[in-house]
């Protein structure tokens, strides 16, 4: 996706569509024939945050969009801060499971990525093809800067909300 040509840009897109609805068909075929594994719930979380974390450290380094590198390093704190306080559960024998705002902030997260993808590939159609400035339509230019604004505030409530549903395990000294 760094690279600006609509070719690659599209196949970017297209893998990681590919990616994220692969992910989700795994998840529910799991949990509907009860295949659900030690192994699957280590990994499957993994490679949703090692998704997402290399597609918004890839867009920091792509010029043409303004994402602060802020906005990427809040997500993926979060993401370790939650992981760790799964961590410190497990150590105490307690199991957290994944809640409507993680779930949520996945959908979103998803959704954000998608969009700036589709409007990388526009832009990118727009100058091979069109030979049209993307930076000169003000939606292409601006969508990207409020989706992750949107997405990191989204994200860090998530965080929130996790930290302090579960509070009592920083209180707990077994």
């Amino acid at each position: 996706m760094i690279y600006d040509g609509f070719i690659m840009r599209l196949a970017a897109l297209l893998i990681f569509v590919i990616a994220s609805i692969t992910d989700t068909i795994d998840g529910y075929l799991a949990r509907k024939y009860k295949t659900v594994t030690d192994f699957g719930k280590f990994m499957d979380p993994l490679a949703d945050k090692l998704l997402v974390s290399a597609a918004f450290i890839s867009f920091v380094e792509i010029r043409e969009l303004y994402v602060p590198s802020w906005m990427v390093i809040a997500i993926i704190s979060r993401e370790f801060i939650i992981t760790g306080l799964r961590s410190l559960a497990a150590t105490k024998n307690i199991i957290i499971p994944a809640a409507v705002a993680g779930k949520f902030k996945t959908t979103i997260q998803m959704i954000t990525i998608i969009t700036i993808l589709v409007i990388l590939c526009i832009n990118s159609l727009l100058r091979e093809f069109i030979k049209i400035d993307p930076h000169t339509i003000p939606i292409l230019k601006l969508t990207p800067f409020v989706l992750m604004f949107i997405t990191t505030i989204l994200t860090l409530i998530s965080g929130l909300s996790y930290i302090f549903k579960h509070k009592y395990l920083f209180l707990k000294n077994e």
